[in-house]
């Protein structure tokens, strides 16, 4: 049996924890708290169970095929299946690049409150951070970009979980959130806020960038399913701990704020429980969230985008592993887009921005899960060693019927 150190194990599942955790954890997270409180507590753990469940099968089709998910689906359902999935990537970008701008702006205008306008500073702020990360994207590549994230994740796991324990709501409160699922409809908004934890919690499309990191750190065959479990436990048990830690934060302490001052209203109350310390302490850790969600998008999402390009051209080959070439125009142009385009979105309420991109991203995961289904399901693609056993199988159907019955719900 092969061994492996634990520690070296962990790597593209906290770059995975370290980008999906960001504005949808914090703010959702936060709001959620606020308006439903601890009720919520569940879909935090259900978010990041239903996104390891996805981001295994995606690791087992690779590790299976040589083939990342995209190339996967292009090759058994044919190109067009890439041009379809094409405009939802742009919608996504769009809506998820203003809200990491609007969130980073915020956290940063928290921390240096220059500006008599609050909306002012959340734009000059979101557009500094952008250009800072597609920088580091340029300049740094993959190596300073897995080192500035494993800090960024570190600094934001301690800050915020020593928060949240500063703020303990009781253990039985707690308990009653995790173990009594409920949706309460206090506004009138309670599916949606569930729907947007869940979907906020551990990243959407940004699942699919785990098989770009793996070809980056040399993972490639069938025995590195093994590591990969490990991998992705850890970084999803992150991922839940610190959407229930914001949660807690929400629902303990009263919010006045909203939009942009949300950060500068919740660091103020927790200035009377945990001092001047405490909170310049979680301002330092919501700004390397939301910084380090950004900055893992900007370094990501471009690989989804370059592959599609090539998928499209019909130039990757099957079982092939074709490493997306960062320096290439594809790349290049397509962080360009998203450190750019998407500042529109600074102009929206803050608040409006990180629901809508959290609900726009949630509608993905079921159409991977289907996918999975299918193109795991097959012993003659995948071999019978990684083919979907009966719990993983019913796993993704526990995805699927989820967001199905949510969909008919909300149409209803």
């Amino acid at each position: 049996m092969k061994k492996f150190p634990a520690l070296a194990a962990i790597g593209p599942g906290i770059l995975l924890a370290a980008t999906g955790v960001g504005a949808g954890d914090l703010a959702t997270g936060a709001f959620v708290g606020s308006i439903l409180g601890t009720s919520l507590l569940w879909a935090a753990v259900v978010g990041a169970w239903m996104k390891y469940v996805v981001t295994e099968g995606i690791a087992r089709w690779q590790l299976a095929s040589g083939d990342t998910f995209l190339e996967g689906l292009a090759h058994k359902a044919g190109p067009v299946v890439i041009w379809i999935f094409l405009p939802y990537l742009l919608l996504f970008t769009y809506f998820v690049g203003g809200a990491l701008m609007s969130a980073a702006g915020a956290a940063l205008y928290a921390l240096f409150p220059v500006f008599d306008d609050p909306d002012r500073g959340k734009i000059v702020f979101g557009m500094l951070s952008s250009a800072v990360g597609a920088a580091m994207v340029f300049i740094g590549g993959y190596r300073l970009f897995e080192y500035a994230m494993k800090v960024c994740i570190g600094v934001m796991f301690v800050t915020v979980m020593m928060t949240a324990i500063a703020l303990w709501p009781g253990t039985e409160t707690v308990l009653r959130g995790l173990l009594m699922p409920t949706i309460p409809d206090i506004t009138g908004l309670g599916l949606s806020w569930t729907v947007a934890l869940i979907g906020g919690v551990g990243g959407t499309v940004t699942v699919l960038c785990y098989g770009y990191w793996l070809r980056e750190e040399g993972r490639g065959t069938p025995d590195d399913m093994k590591v990969c479990r490990v991998d992705l436990g850890v970084g999803y048990l992150v991922t839940a701990l610190f959407g229930m830690a914001m949660v807690i934060i929400g629902d303990t302490i009263e919010i006045n704020g909203r939009g942009t001052t949300l950060l500068v209203d919740l660091a103020d109350r927790l200035q009377e429980p945990l001092g001047v310390s405490g909170r310049w302490l979680f301002l330092i850790g919501a700004f390397g969230t939301v910084f380090s969600s950004l900055l893992g998008v900007w370094q990501a999402v471009p690989y989804i985008f370059a592959d599609c390009w090539q998928l499209g051209k019909a130039r990757a080959r099957p079982g092939v592993a074709d490493r997306v070439d960062t320096r290439a125009w594809p790349y290049r142009g397509f962080l360009l887009f998203i450190a750019t385009v998407p500042a529109a979105g600074l102009f929206r309420g803050f608040d409006e921005v990180q629901r809508l991109y959290t609900v726009i991203g949630a509608l993905f995961i079921p159409l991977v899960a289907l996918a999975l289904l299918f193109m795991n399901g097959r012993a003659e693609w995948v071999g019978t060693r990684l083919k979907n056993s009966i719990l993983s199988t019913t796993s993704l159907l526990i995805v699927l019927f989820f967001f199905a019955a949510v969909a008919v719900r909300t149409t209803l």
